[in-house]
């Protein structure tokens, strides 16, 4: 399991744009995204509790992202859960110094979320797509 979301970590990360799909009451919502991090053997994300994204997932938790990179595309779907610690805030801002322009682990805004299990899928056009949990 801990190899998968190595996996479905890596490649977000070399995708470098993800666009995460969100729900707001029958409204689906869409935004790139670029942090994939992995933190005690989970996949993280991070926004700010101010945005509009953060309610959403606080209010439905079930996620649904994608990433495409030299013909492939992963999907990845499950349900996050907040993680209010202090070292997971900053192990994401660490493996992301670019967001420590904007964000502190401490500062009342950043947040982060964790895929409390999900399934991904890597497809092209041509080979077969795999499925695989996490």
């Amino acid at each position: 399991m801990e190899q998968n979301v190595e996996r479905v970590a890596r490649f977000l990360q070399e995708a470098g744009t993800y666009y995460l799909a969100t729900a707001e009451g029958d409204q689906p919502r869409v935004r790139p995204f670029g942090t994939a991090h992995v933190f005690e053997g989970k996949l993280y994300i991070q926004t700010g509790k101010v945005k509009a994204v953060s309610r959403q997932i606080l209010a439905n938790p079930k996620v649904e992202l994608c990433a495409f990179m030299n013909g492939e595309w992963i999907r990845v779907a499950g349900e996050l859960a907040e993680d209010d610690r202090l070292e997971a805030k900053q192990s994401m801002l660490d493996a992301y110094p670019s967001l420590q322009k904007m964000y502190a682990a401490d500062d009342g805004n950043t947040q982060v979320f964790y895929f409390k299990g999900g399934e991904a899928t890597i497809s092209s056009f041509t080979r077969p797509a795999e499925t695989f949990r996490f």
